[in-house]
C-alpha cells in the first residue's frame, strides 16, 4: 500500500487528496537559526515533517545483547486547517517500535497511526512528548522515558542524557543536497543511559544499556533523484559518538553525505561530503520482501575507515500499515582496524520502492 494511500484512508479522504497544501505553506527550514534548549525538545507543528527517534543496545540479565527502537512520527497533512472542527485531520502522529533479539532471528515490530486529538495521538511542543494510545516518548525533567506495548513484546525505559545535544550539520542545520532548501534542524543525543524493562513472551526481563536519540524537522520534500538513505548513529565506546548519512539515487550511488564526530571530551566537528563514503561489503536477501539489503559495511569519515556488522541479518521492519515502507533497521556493532570501538543502528531506506517523505 503506498504512502500517499495510507493518509487517504486514515483521513477518510479520497486515493491522492491527503497532500492538499503548497511546500509554501508550510514553515522554511532555513540556515543561521540557531537551536535553542529546552524549546526545541518539543514539536515544531508548522514544519511539514518531524521524527523523534530513539535506538539503543540492551543488555539482560544473562548478558545477552537485545536492539530496541521506538519513532514518533508528526505529518502536518494540510488538510482542514481553516476549520475549527476537532475532527480535521491537521496533524498525524504514526509510531514505530521493535525488538531486535538474538534469539529469534528476526524483528519484534509493531506499529500504530491516528490523527492528533480526543486524547488519542499528540504532542508537546514545550518538551519532548509524543504518544499514541498507550506508547509515548515523554521528557520527565533530566531524563527521558519510552513506553511501548505491542502484539508481542512491550517495554519501560528510562533514558538519560549524560552530555548536552549533538548539533548535527551547520549548528543544526543539516543540509541533504547540494540545493539548502533541502535541509533540516536536526540534533542527536547520543550516549543516552538506559535501564527498565523488556518483556518478551510473557517474560519480564530487566535491562540496561545506552541508547541515541535524534530529532529532526524540516518541510521539504527529498531532493530530485533521491530513493532513500543509509544512516548510523553510533555509541563510541570511549564515550564519543558517530553519525553519518549518505542520500542514495536509484543506481545505489550516493547524491550527497554528511556526518558528525564527537570526541570522548564532548567536541563535534561536521564533514562535508567528500569526506563521507560507504561502501557495501555484504548483502541478504529478505524471504518476505525479496528486497536485497547491504547489512555490512566500509564506511570513511575523513582518515578514519569503520566497517559495520549487524547484531544480526534479519531487521527488516515492514511499515506499510502506518508511513507505508518497508525497510531495514537494526543493531550493529563497529570496528576500526578489526577491534569493536562502537555500537548503535543502521538504518537504510527506498531498497524496495523508493522512500517517500511528506
Amino acid at each position: 500500500m503506498q504512502r500517499r494511500t495510507f493518509l487517504a484512508l486514515l483521513l477518510g479522504l479520497p486515493a491522492g487528496a491527503a497532500s492538499v497544501a503548497r511546500g509554501d505553506d508550510f514553515a522554511p527550514v532555513l540556515p543561521g537559526r540557531k537551536l535553542v534548549f529546552p524549546a526545541d525538545h518539543g514539536a515544531h507543528p508548522m514544519f511539514r515533517n518531524e521524527w523523534w527517534y530513539a535506538t539503543g543496545w540492551l543488555e539482560q540479565a544473562d548478558g545477552q545483547p537485545l536492539g530496541f527502537q521506538i519513532t514518533f512520527f508528526r505529518v502536518r497533512t494540510g488538510i482542514g486547517e481553516q476549520s475549527g472542527s476537532a475532527f480535521s485531520p491537521r496533524q498525524l502522529i504514526l509510531a514505530h517500535a521493535a525488538i531486535a533479539d538474538p534469539a529469534l532471528g528476526r524483528l519484534r515490530h509493531d506499529q500504530r497511526a491516528a490523527r492528533v486529538g480526543f486524547g488519542r495521538a499528540g504532542f508537546d511542543i514545550d518538551r519532548t512528548h509524543a504518544w499514541l494510545g498507550d506508547w509515548r516518548l515523554e521528557q520527565r525533567a533530566d531524563r527521558y522515558v519510552a513506553t511501548v506495548r505491542g502484539k508481542t513484546f512491550a517495554y519501560d525505559l528510562e533514558l538519560v542524557p549524560g552530555a548536552p545535544p549533538m548539533l548535527n550539520g551547520l549548528a543544526g542545520f543539516s543540509t541533504k543536497a547540494a540545493d539548502a532548501r533541502h535541509a533540516s534542524y536536526y540534533y542527536s543525543r547520543p550516549q543516552l543511559a538506559v535501564s527498565g524493562e523488556v518483556t518478551l513472551d510473557g517474560r519480564v526481563r530487566r535491562v540496561t544499556g545506552q541508547a541515541w536519540l535524534d530529532h529532526e524537522w524540516s518541510s521539504e520534500l527529498l531532493p530530485a533523484g533521491a530513493q532513500g538513505w543509509d544512516w548510523i548513529g553510533i555509541n563510541l565506546l570511549d564515550g564519543g559518538a558517530l553519525m553519518a548519512f549518505r542520500m542514495r539515487d536509484a543506481q545505489q550511488r550516493a547524491v550527497w553525505a554528511a556526518a558528525s564526530l564527537r570526541s570522548a571530551a564532548g567536541d563535534t566537528r561536521s564533514l562535508a561530503p567528500q569526506a563521507v563514503s560507504f561502501q557495501p561489503l555484504r548483502y541478504w536477501r529478505s524471504p518476505r520482501s525479496d528486497i536485497v539489503y547491504p547489512v555490512a559495511w566500509r564506511v570513511r569519515l575523513g582518515d578514519k575507515v569503520f566497517e559495520v556488522e549487524p547484531l544480526f541479518d534479519d531487521q527488516e521492519l515492514d511499515s506499510r500499515l502506518s508511513t507505508g515502507a518497508i525497510y531495514w533497521e537494526g543493531a550493529v556493532r563497529v570496528r576500526e582496524n578489526q577491534r569493536e570501538i562502537g555500537r548503535g543502528y543502521l538504518e537504510m531506506t527506498g531498497y524496495g520502492e523508493p522512500i517517500r517523505v511528506g
